[in-house]
C-alpha cells in the first residue's frame, strides 16, 4: 500500500510534468516546422511584378470563374487588356465578371460561353470569336477538369478529363490560329502541371475510358507539354509563340470532385501548405505579358522562372505522335485551319 502510494505520488510530482512538458514541446516543434515551411513556401514563391500595361491588347482566358483563372482574368484587367472570359458556366462567369468590372474598373471584360469537352461548343465559340474579334494577342489555356475516382464521358465519346485538358484545347488552338498569327507578335499559354511526372501519355490508348480519372489528370498535363512543345516547334517563324507552365499546387477548386472522407485530409494541406490562386497566376500573367519573352518559344517554366521537364515529356517523338492522334482525335475537317 505505501509502495503503491510512493508511485503514485512520484507519478504526480515527475512523471505527468514531463510527459506534458514533451508534449508542449513537440506541439511547439510541428507549429515551428508549420510555419518553417510557410515562410519557406512564401519567400520561394514566384511573383510577377513588373508593371507592364496590356492597354489594347485582346486576351483569352479559359475556365475563370474561380481559382487562378479567375486570378489571371483579373490581373490582365487590371492592366488594361480586353478581357474575354471563356467559360461553361455562364451564371458563375457573369458574376465574376461584375467582381473584376467593380475592381478593376475595366469595362472591357466580355464573357462568352466554352465548354472544353465538346467539340460543338469549341466550334461555336471560335466561330464567334473570328467573326467578332479583329485580333487576338494572347490565347491562356487555363481551364482543367480533375476527377478522382467517377468516369466520365464527353458528348463526344471522349474520356471527361482528357477531352477537356487536352484536346478540347488542341481543337480551340486550331480553330483560332489563324487569328493569333494576324495579330502576331501573339502568344499561346499553356497551364500544365509538375504533377505531369506521376503519369505517362499511353499513345496507344488515346481514349483511356477504363483509366482511373484521378490518374488521368497526370496524364493530361503530360500531354499540355507535349502539345506545347510541339506546338512551339510548327509556330517557328510565325511571330506567334507558345509556352506551358507550373503553377504551383494551388488552393483551388480543382480539387472539389475529390470524394469525403479523402477531401478532408486533403482540405487542411490545401489550406496549410498550398498555393493561394493570387500566388498561383504569377507564371501565367508573366507569360502573357512580359515584353521580355515576345521571342521565347517551347519553353517551360515555374515561380515565373524558366525550368526544365523529364526527358519523356519533352520527346519530340512522343509529341508529334500525339499531334497526329490528337488530329484525329478532334476530327479536324478539310476546312479547319492547320498548324
Amino acid at each position: 500500500m505505501i509502495v503503491a502510494e510512493a508511485w503514485k505520488a512520484n507519478y504526480l510530482f515527475w512523471v505527468l510534468p514531463a510527459v506534458l512538458i514533451l508534449g508542449l514541446l513537440a506541439l511547439i516543434g510541428i507549429l515551428g516546422l508549420f510555419f518553417a515551411i510557410r515562410l519557406y513556401a512564401k519567400l520561394t514563391c514566384g511573383r510577377y511584378r513588373e508593371k507592364t500595361r496590356m492597354d489594347g491588347k485582346t486576351v483569352i482566358v479559359t475556365g475563370c470563374t474561380s481559382g487562378i483563372g479567375k486570378e489571371t482574368a483579373k490581373e490582365l484587367a487590371n492592366r488594361g487588356a480586353r478581357v474575354i472570359m471563356a467559360c461553361r458556366s455562364m451564371e458563375k462567369a457573369e458574376k465574376v465578371q461584375d467582381e473584376i468590372i467593380e475592381e478593376t474598373k475595366n469595362q472591357n471584360v466580355l464573357v462568352k460561353k466554352l465548354d472544353l469537352s465538346s467539340f460543338a461548343s469549341i466550334r461555336t465559340f471560335a466561330e464567334d470569336i473570328n467573326k467578332t474579334e479583329k485580333k487576338l494577342d494572347v490565347l491562356i489555356h487555363n481551364a482543367g477538369y480533375a476527377e478522382t475516382f467517377k468516369k466520365n464521358i464527353s458528348e463526344d465519346g471522349i474520356e471527361l478529363t482528357m477531352a477537356t485538358n487536352h484536346y478540347g484545347p488542341f481543337l480551340l488552338t486550331h480553330l483560332l490560329i489563324n487569328l493569333l498569327k494576324k495579330s502576331s507578335p501573339s502568344r499561346i499559354v499553356v497551364v500544365a502541371s509538375s504533377l505531369y511526372r506521376l503519369g505517362t501519355c499511353n499513345l496507344d490508348n488515346p481514349n483511356p475510358i477504363n483509366t482511373m480519372p484521378g490518374y488521368l489528370y497526370y496524364v493530361s498535363k503530360e500531354a499540355n507539354i507535349l502539345f506545347t512543345k510541339e506546338l512551339a516547334r510548327r509556330l517557328e517563324g510565325t511571330g506567334v509563340t507558345a509556352n506551358c507552365l507550373h503553377p504551383g499546387l494551388i488552393d483551388t477548386g480543382i480539387w472539389r470532385n475529390v470524394p469525403v472522407p479523402l477531401s478532408w485530409g486533403l482540405g487542411l494541406i490545401n489550406k496549410l501548405f498550398f498555393k493561394t490562386p493570387v500566388q498561383g497566376c504569377q507564371t501565367t500573367v508573366m507569360l502573357a505579358v512580359d515584353e521580355k519573352l515576345t521571342k521565347v518559344n517551347g519553353e517551360y517554366f515555374s515561380d515565373c522562372e524558366k525550368s526544365s521537364v523529364s526527358s519523356k515529356a519533352s520527346d519530340m517523338a512522343r509529341a508529334r505522335k500525339l499531334w497526329e492522334i490528337s488530329e484525329k482525335m478532334v476530327k479536324l475537317e478539310d476546312d479547319d485551319p492547320r498548324i
